[in-house]
């Protein structure tokens, strides 16, 4: 029956429009905030306090979210829907939410205890009234990281039941509450004083998170309850596949970090533009790479256990079309990062004491972006297809070898190399990306080539890459010399130049016959025919 089933069912469709959908609200308030806190506080020192601390939070929600629950309780918990074994499957998320409350409760308090080590370790470049404004804004927001996990444990309910667009636009919550303490407080003249009323409303915004979702997460289950019982078998499964998952995707998290203690060491404001940069690249990571893979993930772990055979075949058909779908999206991204990255970064930072040199750092940091940006979105979906088949070394041991390259290549492209080139120091950033765009393909051609020792063939087609790249090469060929035309005018050049950057690159790929584009614009006739 699963097999039927996924024969039936439409790789990436609808869930994963709902999981875009979401992402997409929460990544546009969080553009918001983030225009927000660029216009209050700039690349000030007190920006780069806020965003090292905002550092610990956002690691835990992503290796919880995204990674460890999805890898390893999402499979566990889809199955058992699947066998219609409902009260195991409520079973198993009581347990594994209990001990996720157990173990945050502990964590937060020592997270409180040891902050002035954490900033050490994360932004060893804090020095005095800078190291210390970041030591309490970590303590101000740590009880509201057990939030913001239990969150994920929420996400990972809703998305088994195929609620996915209230659990992705649960962070709307947290953007809004942040946006509504930096407009009532944004009369407090001491910038230390701000981002601490920030740090307060970080905490507020993260119960509210959690709590948006928890009435939806007893509704569909109805027999959530507190139990710390570990001996059932799919609790034991669940738990054999954390380990291995949490060591991957902390590593993972590490590179992250990593790239952030290295910001610390570069001037001031590195830090501020470094979150700022990968808030901008890591929105068509989210919106195709992210929404794609969490949709595909239950969907193929229903299909294990059936005919080797048929599974090999259904797994490699949904690669496939998910490759295109997300190659359809992301490689205009990679181009206009490159192209029209200071246009991007102008139109959503350059306001107040966030100024044109500003951007132009950031340009340079989206043009690194951009380099890796196919790779990470191809590399999540192998990486997730993997935990389908309850293989979690394998993404474990790549994810690896991809942070030791970051690791290297970005020390050398960060430091060593702008010097020997007699660059600004903050053009390091740059390195920073780009370092990371390289070990994320060869993490990608790692993962790639050993999943298809375990599946049917599956690539993006040569031809199909060769028509978005020179789809979305020529329109920004066409749009670059425009930004002269609105100099001084950043928020206009944005409003105006970057649709048409879209609607030409989507007359490229009509042009050149690419078929998924054709569906998206056949659709799009055949609903406006219906309203008519």
């Amino acid at each position: 029956m699963a097999v039927e089933a996924a024969k039936t069912e439409r790789p990436s469709g609808r869930p994963a429009v709902l999981v875009a959908t979401g992402i997409l609200l929460s990544r546009i308030l969080g553009l918001v905030r983030d225009r927000a806190l660029a216009h209050y506080l700039g690349t000030s020192d007190a920006a780069d306090a806020f965003r090292a601390a905002l550092r610990i939070p956002n690691f835990l929600q992503n290796l919880f979210g995204e990674g460890v629950l999805s890898a390893s309780f999402i499979p566990v918990y889809a199955r058992l829907l699947g066998a219609k074994n409902d009260k195991e499957a409520d079973e198993v998320a009581s347990v594994i939410g209990s001990v996720l409350a157990v173990l945050m409760s502990g964590l937060v308090l020592i997270g409180v205890l040891c902050a002035p080590l954490l900033i050490d370790a994360i932004a060893p470049g804090f020095h005095g009234p800078k190291r210390e404004l970041t030591i309490t804004l970590v303590r101000i927001m740590f009880p509201g990281i057990g939030a913001l996990v239990l969150s994920a444990w929420c996400l990972g309910i809703l998305n088994s039941h195929g609620k996915f667009f209230l659990s992705y636009t649960a962070p709307v919550v947290w953007n809004i509450v942040i946006i509504a303490v930096l407009l009532a407080c944004q009369g407090v003249r001491s910038l230390p004083d701000l981002v601490i009323y920030v740090a307060w409303g970080s905490v507020a915004g993260s119960l509210g998170q959690l709590g948006v979702q928890l009435p939806t997460v007893f509704r569909v289950t109805g027999r959530i309850r507190f139990s710390l019982d570990l001996a059932s078998t799919q609790v034991r499964n669940v738990f054999t596949s954390f380990g291995p998952v949490f060591i991957s995707r902390g590593v993972v998290q590490l590179s992250a970090y990593i790239d952030s203690l290295f910001a610390s060491l570069l001037p001031s404001g590195s830090v501020t533009l470094l979150m700022n940069g990968q808030t901008i690249a890591l929105l068509p990571i989210s919106l195709f790479g992210m929404s794609i893979s969490a949709a595909e993930l239950p969907a193929m772990s229903r299909v294990m256990g059936s005919d080797e055979s048929d599974m090999r075949s259904l797994l490699a058909q949904r690669l496939n079309a998910a490759m295109r779908r997300m190659a359809l999206f992301v490689i205009p991204a990679s181009a206009g990062f490159v192209g029209l990255g200071d246009t991007m970064g102008a139109l959503i930072y350059q306001t107040g004491l966030f100024t044109h040199q500003d951007v132009l750092y950031l340009w340079a940091l989206l043009a690194g972006s951009g380099v890796g940006l196919l790779a990470s979105t191809f590399g999540r979906l192998c990486s997730s297809t993997f935990y389908a088949l309850r293989d979690t070394r394998t993404p474990l041991r790549f994810a690896i070898v991809r942070v030791v390259l970051t690791i290297v290549l970005g020390y050398l492209f960060a430091f060593p190399l702008p010097k020997l080139l007699h660059l600004d120091p903050k053009l390091g950033l740059a390195g920073l990306t780009a370092s990371a765009g390289i070990a994320g393909w060869i993490e990608f051609l790692l993962l790639r080539g050993t999943l298809r020792k375990r599946v049917d063939p599956f690539f993006l087609p040569p031809g199909l890459a060769l028509r978005l790249w020179a789809s979305a090469l020529l329109a920004v060929t066409i749009i670059f010399p425009l930004k002269h035309f609105f100099d001084g005018h950043p928020f206009i050049a944005g409003v105006i130049l970057l649709p048409w950057y879209g609607a030409l690159y989507l007359c490229g790929t009509l042009a050149f016959r690419v078929p998924e584009a054709w569906t998206i614009f056949e659709r799009v006739l055949a609903k406006l025919r219906r309203r008519r």
